[in-house]
């Protein structure tokens, strides 16, 4: 069946510009789905050429727009004529011509040998075993072909041996000091800490520190060595000679404050409370308590160090200490 009609002024060119379109739209979506492909400096090259061929071409004013060479431009926009945006990617930098191994094969597999013999061994003890073997070969090489054979997946690394962790075995009574636990009142904790003094050659005593973090009463003990058995015996002194009822104490994880120690604090109805590992900052409080013992008592008076000579004296510095000085809240 055949119609006839007025047919509409421009039809004809209409028909013939929409594929063109389409054309033009189909390349532009493509050209947009390579660009989210791209990576991030090909995208910025993707950028400066756009700019470029939006701006009247002038590859003297794109330059100085970007802070860029001219050479780099002009590279560029040959680059993206020529293959588009993928050609604005970074070009690899391997040479063409890669040395080539100078080394036998045989060489090969006995360093492999050596390296599976001697899983440990680098470079420097392999060429030792090799000439002793009367293989005379640099260094180096043994380097190269140690990287050809790891390269190539010939030569597998051991894996690191995980370190084996001390096992820490249950405390009966210590526990962790909980985070609801408050300190208000003096003798809510005492932090109780050693410090080895080494005086003399072959001269080695333990001086122990026990400071209430409230009112900074210390009570301090010298001893020949820490164990469980001196620590309790401290315990009964920090005991006698506090002013107030102790009714915690916080320690570190030392041997000295197990066993016996432990077994004081519990029959004596006082919560013991265990450092975490390697967290001496959580003993702030007697830690400088130490400090100020070592300067200000230690290191100027003139002590017999003995143990049993150096008792009065440490006990005459805890009365100044506690009852003089302007460092401990109790004095003032």
């Amino acid at each position: 069946m055949q119609v006839y009609g007025s047919i509409l002024s421009g039809a004809a060119t209409l028909a013939r510009l929409l594929p063109e379109q389409a054309a033009e739209a189909r390349h532009e979506a493509a050209e947009a789905r390579q660009d989210v492909k791209l990576s991030w400096p090909a995208q910025h090259r993707l950028k400066v050429v756009r700019w470029h061929l939006d701006h009247g071409e002038n590859v003297s004013l794109t330059a100085r727009h970007f802070g860029r060479s001219r050479t780099s431009v002009q590279a560029w926009l040959k680059a993206y004529k020529a293959h588009g945006p993928p050609g604005l990617e970074d070009k690899s930098h391997r040479p063409h011509k890669l040395r080539q191994p100078t080394w036998s094969s045989e060489l090969e597999r006995r360093v492999l040998a050596l390296r599976e013999q001697f899983p440990r061994w680098g470079k420097d003890k392999l060429v030792v075993l090799l000439r002793r073997e009367g293989i005379v070969v640099s260094t180096s090489m043994i380097g190269r072909i140690l990287k050809r054979l790891k390269d190539t997946g010939r030569l597998i690394e051991p894996l690191p041996q995980r370190r084996r962790c001390k096992r820490n075995f249950a405390r009966p009574y210590a526990i962790r000091k909980p985070k609801g636990y408050l300190v208000r009142e003096p003798g809510d904790l005492v932090e109780v800490d050693t410090v080895d003094l080494r005086p003399l050659p072959g001269v080695i005593l333990k001086h122990f520190t026990g400071r209430d973090i409230v009112s900074r009463w210390d009570v301090l003990g010298i001893y020949g060595r820490a164990t469980a058995n001196t620590a309790s015996q401290y315990l009964d002194e920090l005991l006698a000679r506090t002013p107030f009822t102790i009714k915690a104490i916080q320690v570190d994880g030392g041997s000295e404050f197990k066993a016996e120690f432990e077994a004081a604090c519990q029959e004596r109805g006082i919560k013991l409370f265990v450092l975490p590992p390697s967290s001496p900052k959580l003993n702030g409080c007697v830690e400088r308590g130490n400090r100020t013992h070592r300067e200000e008592f230690y290191e100027v008076y003139d002590l017999e160090w003995a143990a049993r000579l150096l008792r009065p004296d440490l006990l005459n510095w805890e009365v100044i200490y506690n009852t003089i000085s302007p460092t401990s809240l109790s004095a003032t």
